[in-house]
């Protein structure tokens, strides 16, 4: 049980390498296009790099991750966040109190991808961004059998029963935007 869970340092997580490879403000913009001031639940938050990121353009943003000792420098490196410790398949959260769920490098390592994102889409009133890594042997990043191939992510979206799916390839990354609702259904 959880085999595929992130057990690298904390200084992985912020190394120059990892962080150029995301294209942290691209992805923030991608998933933000078209909210206004929205709330934000990072799940998977790790060191709160995302969380981090999201805090310039959203009302609150929101970190959840298992891992006690990334949470706390989470804490330390991103002061105006509200972090928690959870799992990505059973969220604490009410249904759709977050405008925007954000699973970062997280779905390859969850233990059930089809329930975190029936989680993530429960909890979300607008939108669910995912960023993965890509289908692809790199240097960087988890082993190749521990990637989702974009097929699948797409597929267990489709599970999930998220209305729409939008694939985008990024320079070295995956990310995909997916609309909590059916359109018109903002209610």
């Amino acid at each position: 049980m959880h085999e595929k869970r992130f057990h690298g340092g904390l200084e992985r997580l912020r190394s120059a390498e990892r962080l150029a490879m995301m294209e942290t403000a691209r992805v923030v913009s991608l998933s933000l296009e078209g909210l206004t001031s929205p709330r934000v639940l990072d799940v998977g938050t790790g060191t709160g790099v995302f969380a981090e990121a999201f805090q310039g353009a959203a009302a609150g943003v929101t970190g959840i991750d298992p891992n006690p000792e990334l949470l706390a420098a989470a804490h330390t490196l991103v002061p105006g966040a509200t972090f928690r410790e959870g799992v990505a398949e059973a969220l604490p959260f009410g249904d759709r109190s977050f405008d925007l769920v954000f699973l970062g490098h997280v779905l390859h390592e969850t233990d059930d991808p089809l329930a975190a994102l029936r989680e993530a889409r429960r909890v979300a009133r607008r939108r669910v961004a995912i960023l993965e890594w890509p289908w692809k042997r790199q240097e960087q990043g988890p082993p190749l059998h521990h990637r989702l191939r974009p097929a699948r992510i797409q597929q267990l979206a489709r599970e999930a029963g998220f209305p729409s799916v939008e694939r985008f390839r990024l320079a070295s990354m995956d990310f995909y935007r997916l609309a909590a609702q059916a359109s018109g259904d903002d209610s």
